[in-house]
């Protein structure tokens, strides 16, 4: 999360002399190893070698929680391979996991080979949640159930259909428990709803992904209808086996979310990764966080994430970790990258570290294994080839002629009307390895419009949105080509945090994240032509507790299967 306080230096133009260095420093680019062996400055003890971030990180494979929940897979396993439950009297476990109490498992065998569809009866048109389970006609099932209501006696619909076509439909009624505390005094109100408008399908739920406690998901009604009880912090992502990645902790008592878990919507783990205490950094209380803001997986399935390095300067590295090992296999230290006098003369924060990128989003680009930033702190978004780090553009409100000469080549000339980011968040590509997206340069972000060095003087502070840009590379120009929340004016000003994503059809999601200086989340959901179709406000949130981001999310995707036999 970002700084509640906005006391930056303006940047100071760089020295004859450090130029020279850093002429070097982008040329050494050219090669994978180059640019962390040929950036050299005498006497610096800032930048730290690879090994030495990677050993402060100290990343790492544990099993904790897999292990406590060995007792429970072997139930569920012995259950699948109980011939005694069938479609008319299955075996039901509610939270099965016992981290996600609005979630299901259903077992049972049948004599012929169906395929299952489930159906958690909505208590509104369009609320209902339907999935049909992975793994074709079968004769053992188990049914992972999803978009449960709290403290309520739900209707759960069950069919079985076999390849002739002919179907099995058994009720059944799953009461949950109530809300817990942090969920429920979250209290969320809705207006301008249009569900027929709204990108939200047969199974898709709004994931709140708050700063602190526990993250949510809620219905086009602003209904619950998932909750996980692990304490969060920033990052929730969904992965390509339809498993989600969460950053937590060990327990509520600890002050470090250092555990990264690779879990699913009914809470078994499948992988966890451990990460040093001594690399977290705090933006204000007690909490600290080590993954700070974001990660995103790889082709190769490894996780990219942004860090802190473990030196006086925080938030400006970038780590790949393995998936197969748990360690790092790659380092980018993004002071090694960008010119010294951004990071140089930056004035240290309260808690005595120097902020002076604040790496808030990472987004990998599949057209051309590049990779795209958000730097919040230099209001600069930036992409790099992931391969050699050099870099392929620049983008801020600092002119061209004010970066040294070894980086005006990369920076993007804005069209006529493009919008300066501020304090931006959340940049994520569109159209990323999709058909005829090779030469495509799209990307949507949230700028929320704060001048902390490069921004736009004199529209900061005004009002915060949603804008889509295109890059031209061949001309290395940009332009942005739509954009949403100029019109709600300072009311939905947010100094930090704050997401925009794209939905299949078009619309775009929109969180306001911390409105009212913290005291409301504000969600929207808009149309191309900007029209409203869905928006929940979150009041009364613990502390730090408002949303970091929202996503739209299926509960569950096409490639996720559950199976407690492996």
């Amino acid at each position: 999360m970002a700084h509640l306080q906005f006391k930056h230096p303006r940047l100071v133009t760089l020295a004859v002399a450090s130029l020279a260095i850093l002429t070097v420093g982008l040329a050494g680019c050219s090669s994978s190893n180059a640019s962390s062996s040929s950036y050299k400055i005498k006497n610096n003890k800032v930048a730290l070698s690879t090994a030495q971030i990677k050993k402060n990180l100290d990343t790492k494979i544990i099993t904790t929680r897999q292990d406590a929940q060995k007792s429970l897979t072997a139930t569920y396993k012995s259950a699948a391979q109980n011939d005694n439950y069938t479609l008319s009297e299955p075996y039901v476990k509610i939270n099965p996991y016992k981290s996600s109490p609005l979630s299901a498992l259903v077992i049972f065998k049948t004599s012929d080979a169906v395929k299952v569809t489930y159906t958690v009866v909505g208590k509104t048109d369009k609320t209902s949640i339907t999935n049909t389970v992975n793994g074709g006609y079968t004769k053992t099932h188990q049914v992972p159930v999803v978009g449960l209501y709290a403290d309520y006696s739900n209707q759960v619909k069950i069919t079985a259909t076999t390849k002739d076509g002919k179907t099995t439909t058994q009720t059944l009624t799953m009461k949950t428990s109530a809300l817990p505390k942090y969920i429920k005094d979250a209290t969320i109100t809705t207006k301008n709803v249009k569900k027929s408008k709204m990108d939200i399908g047969k199974n898709k739920l709004t994931i709140v992904n708050r700063t602190t406690k526990q993250p949510f998901a809620i219905d086009a009604d602003g209904a619950v209808r998932w909750y996980d009880t692990n304490y969060s912090q920033h990052t929730i992502e969904q992965w390509t086996s339809g498993h989600i990645m969460i950053l937590s902790k060990k327990n509520v008592n600890s002050d470090v979310y250092n555990d990264l878990i690779e879990t699913d919507y009914l809470g078994r783990v499948y992988e966890e990764y451990g990460f040093a205490n001594k690399t977290s950094s705090t933006d204000g209380g007690v909490e600290t966080t080590v993954i700070h803001h974001d990660l995103v997986e790889l082709p190769n399935h490894n996780l990219l994430a942004t860090v802190s390095d473990g030196s006086k300067y925080k938030e400006d590295t970038l780590i790949e970790v393995s998936h197969k090992t748990g360690k790092i296999v790659k380092v980018i230290d993004m002071k090694k990258i960008l010119p010294k006098s951004m990071w140089d003369k930056y004035k240290k924060g309260s808690d005595g570290k120097v902020d002076w990128l604040h790496n808030n989003a990472v987004d990998y680009d599949k057209n051309d294994n590049s990779i795209v930033l958000s730097n919040r702190n230099q209001d600069l978004t930036l992409k790099l080839d992931y391969k050699t780090n050099h870099i392929k553009w620049l983008y801020s409100g600092k002119k061209k002629s004010s970066w040294p000469k070894a980086y005006r080549k990369y920076v993007l000339t804005p069209t006529k009307g493009t919008i300066t980011t501020g304090g931006q968040h959340g940049l994520y590509l569109l159209n990323n390895g999709g058909k005829n997206s090779a030469n495509s340069e799209d990307f949507i972000l949230y700028d929320n419009n704060i001048n902390v060095t490069n921004g736009d003087k004199s529209t900061s502070g005004k009002y915060s949105q949603a804008v889509k840009y295109h890059v031209n590379t061949k001309n290395m120009t940009i332009k942005s080509t739509w954009s949403y929340g100029k019109t709600l004016g300072k009311a939905n000003f947010t100094s930090v945090i704050g997401y925009a994503e794209q939905q299949s059809n078009g619309n775009v999601l929109i969180d306001f994240g911390f409105k009212a200086g913290g005291q409301q989340s504000n969600i929207i959901e808009v149309t191309k032509s900007g029209e409203q179709v869905f928006n929940a406000t979150m009041k009364n949130a613990a502390a730090k507790a408002y949303a970091y981001r929202a996503y739209r999310v299926p509960f569950y995707t096409s490639s996720y299967v559950f199976d407690a036999t492996k």
